[in-house]
């Protein structure tokens, strides 16, 4: 089973929800609003995937925060930041048991059809 992990009312998750469910994928959806990151989860991402990759530095949680807090020199310190402001994260993230994609395009269209 494919897990989702992002924000309900999110474009690109609602995007993303659309197209699995449109070409018959099965998922189970992880609302951050409403349950939250774990630690664990969010140092996994960025061990896989990046800070990079799984900060979300255009939107507007980014910009609202303090300069001192947009300074991230560790994983350690964007996990903290991801845990307590999970908006923080490129939406969604794809975990399919083999692979994790952050955010939702081509390059996430080819791998989900490769299932």
């Amino acid at each position: 089973m494919i897990d989702v992990y992002g924000i309900k009312n999110c474009d690109t998750v609602k995007k993303a929800r659309d197209w699995l469910e449109a070409n018959g994928i099965e998922y189970r959806f992880h609302d951050f609003k409403a349950e939250g990151l774990d630690a664990a989860t969010a140092e996994r991402w960025m061990t896989l995937l990046g800070r990079d990759t799984v900060l979300n530095r255009r939107g507007t949680t980014w910009r609202k925060l303090p300069a001192a807090r947009q300074v991230v020199n560790s994983d350690a310190d964007a996990v903290t930041l991801v845990v307590e402001q999970p908006s923080l994260v490129k939406r969604p993230v794809i975990d399919t048991g083999r692979t994790l994609t952050a955010g939702f395009g081509d390059e996430q269209r080819q791998v989900l059809k490769a299932l």
